[in-house]
């Protein structure tokens, strides 16, 4: 059995493990005060082009997205995102469990437009009853997207626009952010993406880490008491430099970078191959998401060998089959896949 379900099943890098190992005997200041955090984060802001950026280490991508929402919300205020956006869909109502609305608005294959937000403003700001609502406090986007695709630079600049004129805070989902980075035909830098929002995040889980987010605030407007938010939420770890450590790892020599093109690389080899074969695909991901239309029987078969995730109907007798790459991908489990598509 092969596996493409998901990017997060796999270990860690070695120079991960070996920085960690490499100082197990130490004893650092607990909750992430300690030297191995300054310096990640210190080569974080380089990466970034931001000296001044306030970042926070955290474990998982869902603690990250609820709690970094509840900081930058009053309790009267909700995030707005689009339908179809992992907030909404793939976290159990854990934004909701912090007693903020999630405001959906359309979206097109995935990503969220700039007219389509500015519409949605416009006819709260001139809604005469919009004391009585639940008030858009900060607007979410992942990249990529749920879908696997990717916003241009010229995108993402016209939604900040559209935040900043209405003094809306832009927060960014960056889960899988070396792949959206890394994929063919970006043209977002890590440093223009950090330029154009208010608080993004650089998932660790899926690209290298045993675990780990870095939340960075561009703008230096992180709560003054988001540490204390962070252990209210349960997210702060007491070994803080569990994670410190494996940033600093991927963040020495490209290695972020480098673990994230090698799974957009397999990704891009798998896309050829089901391509070649004949099969549709429900959206056109650059990504390491791949979402393809199989017929159900054959979905059935090819479920005894491989491991995928069934995304969705496309009809009544078609699957979306989600595959997913990772940075510990490789071509041998591609030259698989192919095998086994050719039975």
């Amino acid at each position: 059995m092969i596996s493409f379900d998901c990017d997060y099943n796999n270990g860690a890098h070695e120079k991960v493990l070996a920085n960690l190992v490499r100082h197990n005997a130490s004893k650092p200041t607990p909750y992430g005060f300690d030297e191995y955090s300054e310096r990640a984060k210190a080569r974080i802001r380089e990466a970034c082009g931001l000296p001044d950026a306030q970042i926070f280490f955290l474990t998982g991508g869902t603690q990250t997205n609820a709690t970094t929402i509840d900081s930058m919300l009053y309790q009267y205020e909700g995030v707005i995102c689009v339908g179809s956006g992992h907030i909404n869909v793939h976290e159990a109502g854990a934004v909701e469990f912090t007693e903020h609305k999630i405001i959906t608005i359309a979206d097109t294959d995935g990503k969220m437009e700039a007219s389509v937000l500015d519409a949605y403003l416009d006819d709260y700001m001139h809604d005469g009853n919009k004391d009585h609502a639940v008030h858009p406090g900060l607007v979410y986007i992942t990249f990529p997207t749920e879908l696997g695709t990717l916003y241009t630079a010229r995108e993402l600049d016209s939604l900040y626009q559209v935040c900043q004129r209405y003094e809306i805070p832009l927060y960014i989902d960056g889960a899988r952010l070396g792949y959206g980075l890394m994929a063919p035909g970006n043209d977002i830098t890590l440093p223009y993406l950090a330029r154009h929002c208010d608080v993004f995040y650089v998932g660790g889980t899926k690209v290298g880490a045993l675990c780990g987010e870095a939340v960075v605030f561009t703008n230096r407007k992180a709560h003054k008491h988001f540490f204390s938010i962070q252990k209210q939420h349960g997210a702060v770890i007491a070994k803080g430099a569990l994670i410190g450590l494996q940033f600093e790892a991927l963040f020495t020599d490209d290695l972020y970078f480098k673990l994230a093109e090698q799974g957009i690389r397999t990704a891009m080899r798998m896309k050829e191959i089901f391509s070649r074969k004949g099969f549709q695909f429900f959206v056109d991901s650059p990504t390491n998401q791949q979402f393809v239309i199989i017929d159900n029987a054959r979905v059935e078969q090819l479920s005894r060998l491989v491991s995928f995730t069934h995304f969705g109907q496309a009809d009544k007798h078609h699957t979306v089959c989600r595959f997913v790459t990772s940075w510990a991908t490789t071509d041998d489990e591609i030259d698989e896949l192919e095998r086994i598509l050719s039975q």
